[in-house]
């Protein structure tokens, strides 16, 4: 089998691995979905008993009711989550971690997780999105057609709200793609309310998503908002089981960015965020009025982030807040400046369980921060990408290493290891990492194995280049595929510009108002850099590969420099940012209407007429985030200007291409190209 064959079977050789991990509130129990092998889509799941290592599987898909047909609005779902496995892919429990619930092809089942018995399907009124069990793991609320639902232990079935037009309890589209938010609804601690967030998208215009391979079929109906056009109206509102209703004041909020209802909070938190996203507030709401009150307001001259996990309230009633240059407790820094905060991860034996990264943007570790003062411990010093869980005394380590992946438990003194089955990689991938220019951009090298010093290779540059994601990483997942285009005779440059996380929030702020020019010019400066420490690179012969913002920057890189760049390969490319989403867009680059300089100065389009390079586009037809207009108005546009150009369109494929053979053969279209185009045939 091929490498791209296999790496696409195997989903870069991460099925079978431990995903989705949970440790019980008491700690007693880790669960998590597992696949059966490396080659294998479908996920149960698992859990492992703290007390004895013992791992079982409590919920075995093909052992109950799945036919694998999904409902629409949970296909849209998995599309927000990138997710493209089968079986249960998401599951969640009652605060004890004694119940969970999932869901296949629509069913909803609940099985115990403390007398090994097996799962029982719910009866619903249609099929289930996103059920959550209350904290006591008794009443299940659940989504059927955009309706919100309760299921009571003896079946009884409560709709608490539903709208013609409008739904209850589920993420607006913004909210997943670009903030975070996957759910839409949050048991209050006591089990007798659900606060609950109604989208109406009556506003938001609609796009149709055609399928010219299906001429008879109609179009999908998608409402997208762009930059600059109306968002979703998302309230929120507090749903009593006993039949009373409050909307939950929201002055000034664009966004829902967080909601919750922490167990020691007399009422839900939410944080809201302005449209331009330079104000973020933190609420503190009263559930019996829906009244708010403000208990911090953070203001930033570009835009507001906040960590994952935060805010939220912790035991003894304080606020607990955090962006990337640190967590605050009632105002108070606990991190120190050096310290990039990623996520809190949850709480180990009442302290902070926080990831972020210190002085290496390559690397994650693990932090232990203590609530009532005193110096930050890191929980993991061996270089990798680590993340963690915790629940009680026990604590899983994901680590993630240049060698491979390991799972470990820990729990007062004992030690276990979640068993991988995960395919093992063909060949062990040696990235070389360096910091280079005077902004120290993040870089690695990739050479093929046979290859001798002395002999010059054509280069590959394979970047993503874009806010939110990191390539230069110091574990073995990412240089993969790094490896297999440089067994095929490049040296691959990967860089880590301006934009990216990791290494600061001025770092990342560098692009506001321009996600062009500082992102470009961080790829050629990266790599004359390393060229002179990399005699073996020829920059005379020089390509570019990239997928969503790396496609951006790929065609980008050809248009406007094809002094460095010879030849690109842009996947799925925004290359207009008026038709891309609002909440990413106006984030980086302000409204349309404000700020046209910012929108033209960023677009592909706008340097058609100046290709001198072989250029290739891909784009998937399906795509509802990156819709194919953007390819086919940059093709239309270099048409005009009589710029030839190669385009492949993806029948039926989403903003990923998930089928096996499709993702192989993309794969080695795209070497063939790449030769063609920098006379290595």
């Amino acid at each position: 089998m091929t490498f791209p064959r296999l790496a696409a079977r195997t989903r870069n050789f991460t099925l079978g691995q431990p995903r989705t991990p949970l440790v019980s509130g008491d700690g007693h129990r880790v669960l998590f979905l597992r696949a059966p092998s490396g080659t294998d889509r479908v996920h149960g799941l698992w859990l492992l008993d703290v007390a004895t290592g013992e791992e079982r599987c409590a919920a075995d898909p093909r052992h109950l009711e799945d036919d694998g047909e999904l409902p629409a609005e949970e296909r849209a779902l998995r599309e927000r989550r990138r997710e493209s496995s089968a079986g249960i892919v998401a599951y969640a429990c009652d605060d004890a971690g004694t119940v969970a619930v999932f869901v296949l092809s629509g069913r909803l089942y609940r099985v115990s997780l403390t007398d090994g018995s097996a799962p029982v399907p719910v009866p619903t009124t249609g099929p289930v999105l996103d059920p959550r069990p209350d904290p006591a793991g008794q009443r299940i609320a659940y989504v059927t057609g955009g309706a919100l639902h309760v299921v009571a232990p003896d079946g009884t079935d409560v709709c608490l709200a539903a709208e013609d037009g409008v739904t209850w309890g589920l993420p607006d589209f913004v909210a997943a793609e670009e903030l975070g938010r996957f759910r839409g609804h949050w048991w209050s601690p006591d089990g007798t309310a659900v606060l609950a967030a109604r989208v109406d998208t009556s506003a938001v215009a609609m796009w149709h998503l055609a399928d010219p391979a299906s001429p008879a079929a109609p179009p999908a109906e998608v409402r997208y908002p762009a930059a600059g056009t109306p968002n979703a109206c998302v309230t929120l509102h507090v749903l009593s089981l006993a039949g009373g209703r409050v909307e939950v004041a929201l002055p000034g909020a664009e966004y829902v960015a967080t909601a919750g209802w922490p167990s020691a909070s007399p009422g839900p938190l939410v944080s809201v965020l302005s449209r331009d996203q330079r104000t973020l507030d933190v609420l503190g709401v009263d559930p019996a009025t829906g009244a708010t009150r403000l208990l911090e307001r953070r203001t930033d001259a570009a835009w507001v982030d906040a960590v994952p996990g935060t805010p939220d309230i912790l035991p003894d009633g304080r606020l607990l807040t955090g962006d990337a240059a640190g967590l605050r407790i009632d105002g108070q820094r606990v991190t120190p400046p050096e310290l990039y905060v990623r996520a809190v991860a949850g709480r180990l034996d009442g302290d902070l369980l926080v990831e972020g990264t210190a002085g290496e943007p390559e690397c994650n570790h693990i932090w232990r921060v203590p609530v009532e003062g005193g110096a930050p411990v890191p929980l993991t010093t061996d270089r990798g990408y680590h993340s963690g869980r915790a629940g009680g005394r026990t604590l899983l380590v994901v680590a993630r290493r240049p060698e491979g992946e390991s799972f470990e438990v820990t729990a007062d003194g004992a030690r276990w290891t979640l068993r991988s089955l995960a395919e093992r990689p063909p060949y062990a991938p040696s990235p070389l990492f360096a910091r280079v220019t005077p902004r120290l951009l993040p870089t690695a090298v990739v050479y093929p194995s046979w290859h001798r010093a002395g002999d010059p290779l054509p280069v590959l540059m394979d970047p993503y280049g874009g806010p939110h994601h990191q390539e230069v990483l110091a574990y073995r997942g990412p240089w993969l595929s790094a490896q297999w285009w440089a067994e095929q005779g490049f040296a691959v440059v990967v860089v880590d510009g301006r934009g990216t996380p990791g290494v600061s929030p001025e770092f990342e702020r560098a692009v506001a108002g321009d996600l062009a020019g500082p992102v470009l010019d961080d790829q050629v400066d990266a790599l004359r850099a390393l060229a002179g420490e990399h005699p073996d690179l020829d920059l005379t012969r020089v390509g570019i590969r990239g997928w969503s913002f790396g496609g951006h920057l790929a065609a980008l890189a050809v248009l406007r420099r094809p002094d460095v760049f010879h030849a690109a390969v842009a996947g799925a490319p925004v290359t207009d940012w008026a038709l891309y989403d609002t909440a990413y867009t106006e984030r980086y680059l302000g409204l349309p209407s404000e700020r046209p300089d910012a929108y033209a100065r960023s677009s592909a389009l706008t340097s058609a007429a100046d290709l001198t390079r072989p250029l290739m586009l891909i784009h998937g037809l399906a795509d509802d985030n990156v819709v194919a207009a953007h390819t086919l108005r940059l093709s239309a546009a270099l048409l005009a200007a009589g710029r030839p150009h190669e385009v492949l369109p993806l029948t039926g494929v989403t903003h990923m291409a998930s089928d096996d053979v499709v993702a192989e053969n993309l794969l080695l279209l795209q070497l063939d190209f790449l030769r063609r185009a920098l006379r290595m045939v």
